[in-house]
């Protein structure tokens, strides 16, 4: 058993590391809240632009736009979205590994991957593996900006149009609550515009350029709009699953403090009782 001093350092250290998780605990639920009105905000504005795009596209159905053709699927894309930091459990690692045994399926099935990564966690695990990664866009930070995005999206948009992937998903976490994430992926190309009752009878709209130049440009935004909405799902799952994890390292050094403490008791008991055995054997001795 460890001495006296050498226990007493030792709650020392665990109670210091104890005030550092519980504050990046309180931390991560602030900015948790804070990427829940954002993602919120983001919602509404990328469903009205799909059904907008629906709208256009039954108007002109003799336009058809890349983005909207269904081709054999030979080469796919994959848009992988994480976090730039740790400390947030297995979110990212539960991601990647589901992302892997799809690329795993696409190989056996003689289907090529092509990859974006998005976020500094993706670019460092697919550095050591074997994937051809195309585009990358890491240190986006809590309030990522679709400008800082838009490099990386065109480059997988350009190979789309250039035919050198037939389809295109997005790899992300979904923020089902804050003790909940889970790893989705997600078709982005080919669009399948929405088709319901109330667009069919919805009357068309009078459009200013032609209604294939707003197509083009309409198509291209919704794109962005969903890799945003994306990024910004992320990081709400990131702050989630840090507040989690520092919760629970806080709770598990609390534990840890209680188990040191019966240690340095049991070792000072230990050490007075030593001591009254010398005095008393002392005693008899004289």
């Amino acid at each position: 058993m460890a001495n006296e001093k050498e226990i007493r350092t030792k709650i020392g250290s665990v109670k210091n590391t104890q005030k550092i998780t519980k504050a990046m605990e309180m931390v991560a639920a602030s900015k948790m809240r804070r990427t829940q009105e954002t993602m919120k905000k983001a919602l509404p504005y990328a469903d009205k632009i799909r059904a907008v795009i629906g709208h256009i596209y039954k108007a002109n159905p003799d336009y058809k736009h890349p983005f909207l053709e269904k081709r054999e699927v030979k080469k796919a894309g994959y848009i992988v979205v994480s976090s730039d930091r740790g400390l947030c459990g297995g979110l990212n690692v539960n991601m990647f590994r589901n992302l892997l045994a799809q690329l795993k399926d696409n190989k056996s099935n003689q289907i090529d991957s092509k990859l974006c990564l998005v976020g500094a966690k993706a670019v460092q695990f697919f550095r050591s593996i074997d994937v051809d990664v195309v585009a990358a866009a890491s240190h986006l930070g809590e309030e990522p900006q679709v400008e800082d995005l838009v490099g990386a999206i065109k480059t997988m948009l350009d190979e789309y149009i250039d035919g050198n992937i037939d389809q295109l998903f997005i790899v992300h976490n979904d923020f089902v609550n804050t003790m909940t994430q889970k790893p989705e992926v997600k078709t982005l190309l080919p669009i399948d515009p929405e088709d319901s009752e109330e667009m069919q009878e919805h009357w068309d709209y009078i459009y200013e350029p032609d209604s294939k130049e707003l197509l083009d440009y309409i198509l291209m935004r919704y794109i962005e709009s969903q890799v945003y909405r994306a990024v910004v799902e992320n990081v709400a799952c990131e702050m989630a699953a840090k507040m989690v994890a520092m919760k629970s390292a806080t709770d598990n050094a609390g534990k840890l403090i209680d188990e040191l403490e019966l240690d340095y008791n049991k070792a000072r008991q230990a050490a007075i009782t030593q001591e009254i055995s010398e005095i008393v054997g002392g005693a008899a001795a004289v």
